[in-house]
């Protein structure tokens, strides 16, 4: 079964879903965040088949989101870690956590939670902020065109910003 792809789409959303939307790849991810660079210890931590995580990997090799380095300690055998373009997944990361952590816990009781290494303060809630730090939600926000908008993308834009905002033409 072959999934569908969203390289047209004139959309970052349905193209970052493209790369990262598989969930094992999300999960390899969170697994490099949290020191696994072994290919032994993805598939004993996240309890996945070796061709499914092969091909995952080499995906995400592939797209810049990780790459291959010589291990150290062990000849002939590589390791892998998160590239820049990886590691600006952390939030996406902390914010799907926080997100399973109020809608999915059982009893409303996490398993692990983050804390600034070196204040030991809980990690703030990830949200939308203005420029002044206040919250905003969708509802606060209008799309405006990018430099990369098409008149399709300008059109669903107004048409986004009629409905949600009740503004058009801003």
């Amino acid at each position: 079964m072959y999934r569908k792809r969203f390289t047209g789409m004139n959309c970052s959303i349905a193209r970052a879903l493209d790369e990262v939307g598989e969930w094992w790849s999300l999960l390899i991810v969170r697994e490099c965040t949290q020191g696994r660079q072994r290919f032994d210890e993805f598939q004993n931590e996240l309890g996945i088949a070796r061709n499914i995580l092969t091909s995952r990997l080499e995906r995400l090799t592939e797209l810049g989101i990780i790459e291959r380095f010589p291990l150290e300690d062990r000849a002939n055998t590589d390791g892998y870690r998160l590239t820049a373009k990886g590691e600006e997944l952390y939030p996406v990361i902390v914010a799907l956590m926080q997100w399973g952590d109020r809608w999915l816990c059982p009893n409303g009781k996490p398993p692990t939670k983050l804390v600034d290494d070196v204040t030991g303060r809980a990690v703030e809630k990830i949200s939308v902020r203005d420029s002044k730090g206040n919250a905003l939600s969708f509802r606060d926000v209008r799309f405006a065109p990018g430099p990369g908008a098409t008149a399709t993308t300008m059109a669903v834009i107004e048409e986004r910003n009629r409905r949600v905002l009740g503004k058009a033409g801003q």
